[in-house]
């Protein structure tokens, strides 16, 4: 038989671990903003622009004065490893899959401020300068 002082101990231990679990989880979510075209656009002379597209895809043309940073490129991790968390960071690609993904990733090593601006061509039809 359980003695009611540790059947309430494990009820807040287990609440306890179900609010730090909680907390865990969400914190990197809420570093990414999924914001549409025109508003990323705006954004785009405040923060560190990245592409997420393959080397040839930014040769091929990107937003002006974005850094090129291949998600898919088995060094992603320690690029973004070497860059200021603290930063404001928008980040697109062709399509938006990707740039999803970046930023998810970004959230998870610690970044606090990440904008998910999608595809690049959205970004280009919103007013985004290229080179």
């Amino acid at each position: 038989m359980h003695r009611p002082s540790t059947r309430l101990a494990a009820v807040v231990l287990i609440a306890l671990v179900a609010t730090m679990l909680a907390a865990c989880g969400g914190s990197s979510g809420a570093a990414v903003q999924k914001v549409d075209a025109a508003k990323a656009v705006g954004m785009v002379d405040s923060r560190v622009v990245i592409d997420v597209r393959t080397p040839a895809e930014y040769a091929a043309g990107h937003i002006a004065g974005a850094q090129n940073i291949d998600v898919e490129a088995a060094d992603f991790a320690a690029k973004i490893a070497s860059l200021d968390k603290k930063a404001s960071y928008l980040v697109y690609c062709r399509s938006g899959r990707r740039s999803a993904i970046a930023a998810d990733t970004m959230a998870k090593a610690g970044f606090t401020d990440i904008v998910d601006g999608g595809a690049m061509a959205d970004l280009v039809a919103a007013g985004a300068p290229t080179e």
